[in-house]
Parts: C-alpha cells; sequence; structure tokens
C-alpha cells in the first residue's frame, strides 16, 4: 500500500439528524486485514438503511465504520490483506459491505465482492449489492418463488422493488406490484411488471384477488409494515409467503388477526442483511455469481438508475430519498 495516500475523504455521521448532517471528512485510508481487499471507490449506491443510520435508528454491526454509511460501492481493487487471493490490483469490482462505502477507499472481505457484470458501467455496478443481495435472500431463499407463481412486491419503484421485479420476471413469475402514483405505475410496467397498483387510489388486497381470479399472492415482499401486515395475510393465496425487510410504517400492531395464518397455511418470515456475517453474506453471493450475473451481462435485466451525485453532495442525495420522488437507485459518484 506504500503507493497509496495516507488520508481520503469521506462523509461521516457527526451527530444524527437530517440531511444536512452529512458533511465531507478527511479520514485514514482503512487497511485491508486477513482475506480483505481494499477498493478504491468509483460509486456507492445509497440505501433506506443509510437515512436510518444517519438518523440515529439503525446502529451498524461491530467492527464496521461507524460514523462512515454506505452499503454497496463499485470500483477498483488496490490492495489484497493476507490470504486474500481471489483479486488482483486492478481488478474491477462491486460489493456489499457492513459500512464505510461513502470514501474513496473502503474495505470489503473478498468473498463478498463480484466481479462488474460485462456491460455495466461503474454507476450500475454500484447500484446491483444491496437490493440484489436483498431480493435474492427474501424473495428466492426465504420465499421460495417459483415459475408461475405470482409475486407482490410492495413499493415497487424502489431500489429493491425495481431488483424484485427484474428478477422475478426473469426467474418466470408474475409479478404485481404496488407504487404511489400514475408515474410509478408506469415506470413499472415499463421495467416488466404485469400489473402495477397504485395504492392511494386503489385498494391493492382487492386488486391483488382481482387480477389473479381470486388465488392471491404466493409471495409477498414487504418493507411497509403497520397496516400492511393484516392487509397481506388477506392478499396471500393458500400456502402463500410474506417476507418482511422493514417496517416503514411501524413494527407495532396491536390489532393484528393472525387467523388467517392457519387458515391459509401462510408463512411470514423476514430477516435482515447488514449484521450477517461475510461468510453468510458469501453464500448469497456465490448464488447471485451463478444464476443472476450472467443475466445482467447478458442483459437480460440492467440496475434502473434514479440519479446520480458527486460524493460531497450526499446530503441532497439522503434529500432526494426521504422525498420518495426516486423511481430506481440513487447512486453517489467520485471522480
Amino acid at each position: 500500500m506504500s503507493d497509496l495516500p495516507g488520508m481520503m475523504t469521506a462523509i461521516v455521521i457527526p451527530a444524527p439528524g437530517g440531511p444536512e448532517v452529512l458533511v465531507p471528512q478527511s479520514r485514514p485510508v482503512p487497511t485491508p486485514g486477513e482475506g480483505e481487499i481494499l477498493v478504491a471507490v468509483a460509486a456507492a449506491g445509497v440505501n433506506r438503511p443509510d437515512v436510518s443510520q444517519r438518523q440515529g435508528k439503525y446502529p451498524p454491526p461491530a467492527g464496521a465504520p461507524q460514523d462512515i454509511p454506505g452499503l454497496e460501492i463499485s470500483g477498483t481493487v488496490v490492495a489484497c490483506g493476507p490470504g486474500a487471493t481471489r483479486y488482483v490490483a486492478g481488478d474491477k469490482v462491486c460489493a456489499l459491505v457492513p459500512g464505510g462505502g461513502y470514501a474513496q477507499y473502503c474495505v470489503v472481505h473478498e468473498s463478498n465482492a463480484l466481479p462488474v457484470p460485462a456491460g455495466l458501467s461503474m454507476v450500475e455496478a454500484a447500484a446491483l449489492p444491496e437490493t440484489f443481495f436483498t431480493v435474492w435472500t427474501n424473495v428466492f431463499q426465504r420465499g421460495h418463488l417459483q415459475p408461475g407463481e405470482t409475486l407482490l412486491v410492495h413499493g415497487g419503484s424502489s431500489g429493491i422493488g425495481t431488483t424484485a421485479i427484474m428478477l422475478g420476471k426473469a426467474f418466470g413469475a408474475n409479478v404485481i406490484v404496488t407504487a404511489g402514483s400514475p408515474d410509478k405505475c408506469a415506470a413499472c410496467i415499463k421495467l416488466g411488471a404485469d400489473h402495477a397498483i397504485d395504492y392511494k387510489t386503489h385498494d391493492f388486497v382487492a386488486e391483488v384477488k382481482r387480477i389473479t381470479d381470486g388465488h392471491g399472492a404466493d409471495v409477498i415482499l414487504d418493507m411497509v409494515g403497520g397496516s400492511y401486515v393484516q392487509r397481506n395475510y388477506e392478499a396471500a393465496a393458500l400456502e402463500g409467503r410474506i417476507v418482511q425487510i422493514a417496517f416503514m410504517e411501524g413494527y407495532k400492531i396491536p390489532a393484528l388477526d393472525m387467523r388467517q395464518i392457519t387458515s391459509k397455511r401462510l408463512t411470514h418470515t423476514g430477516s435482515t442483511l447488514r449484521p450477517r456475517s461475510p461468510a453468510l453474506k458469501a453464500i448469497i453471493a456465490r448464488e447471485l455469481e451463478a444464476r443472476v450475473w450472467p443475466l445482467l451481462a447478458g442483459g437480460k435485466c440492467r440496475p434502473l438508475i434514479d440519479r446520480t451525485f458527486d460524493l460531497e453532495k450526499a446530503a441532497d442525495a439522503h434529500a432526494r430519498m426521504e422525498s420518495s420522488a426516486h423511481i430506481g437507485k440513487i447512486v453517489l459518484t467520485l471522480s
């Protein structure tokens, strides 16, 4: 690492607050440890957990940078730690990281990094890890989505939602989404969703039943929680699987009637990705590389980019995300 600078620019959270608390600071360039690589970051994805961390609601796991947000990056390998043998300096990678992505340099365990798919830009590659890891583990590993089944995705125009549309269709599902405006619904249909429901003007339970001729959704991916939990039970098919990945409307549901879990033989499960060990994330990475990376390289699916911001404009990127006006992924770029 003798040719690397000693210091770098990183976006830090000095104290919890609004987007304006995000400020650039000079920090030491991290040193890769056992099995880790150091990446010169070209782009970093912006995600809802970053916003929650900035607000003081989502502390990073032990060992991750505590005040530098960022869960996904793309860039060039510039150094390898002891025992790291998969990549060499100069390799182009994208990676899922437990934190520290909003910076010029970031370390990651080599097993949580993947080659940049052929034909994708660094901006597009930075939009892959968090959403593709999340959708794969929740929809396919936990939800067991099968070809011909119906997948209901809430928040269809979000980064997670647009990824779920693409992967659901790529693996033969019928995809229904909910979104909050006609423009967002139209964008979801253009991306490949079979049906898009404007949840502000239509009851998604009634619409799902109408669209499926009363069958319901076989798998439901939900990041809303709150009142949606009961409604998901109503919209689910017999043997339906509901996968919870967040609780934007709240996680306490005092009036919940759970009888449909038994009458419909439902499975309500969920997961978080960030606290998992590198070894567990590596399992997801290997499946993605084998089953999804060829689709990306072949042009059969491609991340939808809403807008890019320079790293120093991270506060503006967070404001954009909190406005919920975005369709697809928001990405920070570094020169």
